[in-house]
């Protein structure tokens, strides 16, 4: 059961063959028993994912279901889910219980989804492999010595292990795409203000956004189709409406441009990241797409000018937690300011540390126009390389990230190689574009994603893409072999 589709199990529980209420005890089981090793859950809602399911059946016999009622979701613990524990992985919150939903998680709600819990995630989503979490590490299903990518790295593990046949993440620099790459699944973030924010918390305001990671893009395409949309109550979601992405999942391939960056394609990426890749590319060009060399001249700057305005943006999004109002909160405080430091300094673990200090630092009198708005110039111009490449080609490919899933704790000391991961990833997050990681091969017995990339508001053609390249292909059939089952030994992985 855990190796099926989302169409398959809402056609299984549409047909009676199984109820919500059974396939809810049979995640939450695997959950049980396997996530002790991965610890890619923070909250699981056995309870309430019960009585949700109790509720789809009922939906089920009177006739009044989707395609998604009854089936199990889980949720990055950086979406406010009333009554649930919301922590986004952090000291700070780790008692926060929220009083509403998320628009994202109450539209996914109401087409009668059941939450199996929340995943776990880096601290306030900072951070690259998942290892910031105040409540441990999580774990690379392929190789348990290894992160699973972050932050969303609680949601890709939950997927890439069958504990969760879907999950929702998000995504400020790479942080769904990334992880995706790592553990071998389907990993989408949408263009800026699909999605709704309201109830996401923030990171950076200007690059965060809400997206899906799935086994395959058809449900990758079910979800975002579920929870994509103009919100009133959040300023910059955009009123414009969301297509039915699974009409066009299986159009055809030919005479379509793909946009090869040359600057992606150079020193710094893996070789055996570049010939898997390469080797997806062909299997592309074999559907009929035609590669196209194209230039990002402002590739270089990419780096710098992402964490000049995302650590900005940070320490103006978390001067809210002050001890005051909610959060952590110290013992005794002497005064006011001392109740503020020490809350803030036992609340925040060292990553978020470093970049609301970072970013406090580019925001102050005397260094703002030198950074901040030096910075703001220079996404300009990286978003201007990306108009003039989508006049040439329809959509771009290249490598999710310089190298296969690192070892736990390589890169904890080194924070500069540790933002160097997000190289590939970042640029779409300061143009807004919507991006894609689609399972295309191993290295070294560890999973690659290739990326893709479209204009803004095309959603739909990456579905397209990455749908028809996995009609050809079956890397996002595998599954580490310790969470594959025993009747499923063609899917386990490579070695």
């Amino acid at each position: 059961m855990h190796h099926k589709s989302l169409t398959e199990l809402s056609a299984a529980l549409q047909g009676r063959k199984i109820s919500s209420e059974e396939l809810t005890r049979f995640f939450l089981d695997r959950i049980g028993r396997l996530d002790t090793t991965l610890n890619s859950f923070i909250t699981v809602t056995e309870e309430l994912a019960l009585e949700q399911a109790r509720s789809a059946d009922k939906r089920i016999a009177a006739g009044d279901a989707g395609v998604l009622t009854g089936i199990p979701v889980a949720h990055k613990d950086i979406f406010c889910t009333q009554g649930v524990r919301t922590t986004c992985g952090s000291r700070m919150l780790e008692n926060f219980s929220a009083p509403y939903d998320a628009t994202a998680i109450a539209r996914i709600a109401s087409s009668g989804t059941v939450m199996l819990g929340k995943t776990n995630m880096d601290e306030f989503a900072m951070g690259s492999s998942n290892e910031t979490s105040y409540f441990g590490p999580v774990k690379n299903p392929w190789d348990g010595e290894r992160v699973p990518g972050g932050s969303s790295g609680g949601s890709a593990a939950a997927v890439a292990a069958r504990l969760a046949p879907i999950a929702t993440g998000t995504d400020t620099g790479g942080s769904i795409r990334q992880p995706a790459s790592f553990c071998n699944v389907t990993g989408i973030k949408p263009t800026y203000g699909r999605v709704s924010r309201y109830g996401m918390i923030a990171y950076a305001s200007s690059l965060d956004q809400g997206g899906v990671i799935a086994r395959n893009a058809e449900d990758a395409a079910l979800l975002l189709g579920a929870m994509a949309g103009v919100d009133p109550r959040d300023s910059t979601s955009v009123d414009l409406p969301v297509p039915d992405y699974m009409t066009t999942l299986s159009e055809s391939l030919r005479g379509v441009k793909v946009g090869l960056p040359r600057e992606w394609y150079g020193d710094g990426l893996d070789s055996g990241v570049r010939a898997v890749v390469e080797a997806a590319l062909t299997s592309l060009a074999g559907l009929g797409v035609e590669l196209v060399d194209i230039n990002l001249p402002h590739s270089p700057y990419c780096i710098p000018c992402y964490y000049v305005i995302a650590m900005s943006e940070a320490s103006s999004n978390l001067s809210r937690y002050d001890g005051v109002r909610f959060g952590h909160r110290c013992e005794n405080p002497r005064d006011l300011l001392d109740l503020y430091i020490r809350s803030r300094a036992e609340g925040f673990g060292t990553e978020v540390k470093r970049r609301i200090m970072t970013g406090t630092f580019s925001l102050s009198a005397g260094y703002y126009d030198a950074y901040y708005l030096k910075a703001l110039k220079v996404r300009r111009l990286i978003a201007e390389d990306f108009r003039r490449a989508f006049e040439k080609v329809d959509i771009l490919a290249g490598p999710v990230a310089p190298t296969p899933a690192f070892a736990l704790g390589e890169h904890m000391d080194d924070p500069v190689t540790m933002y160097l991961q997000d190289i590939y990833t970042l640029p779409l997050n300061l143009a807004g574009l919507p991006g894609m990681s689609v399972p295309a091969g191993f290295d070294r017995g560890l999973p690659v994603g290739l990326q893709l990339i479209a204009n803004h508001w095309e959603e739909a053609r990456l579905f397209n893409m990455a749908h028809r390249y996995q009609q050809e292909t079956d890397w996002h059939h595998f599954v580490p072999s310790r969470f594959a089952g025993q009747s499923e030994t063609e899917q386990n992985d490579p070695d």
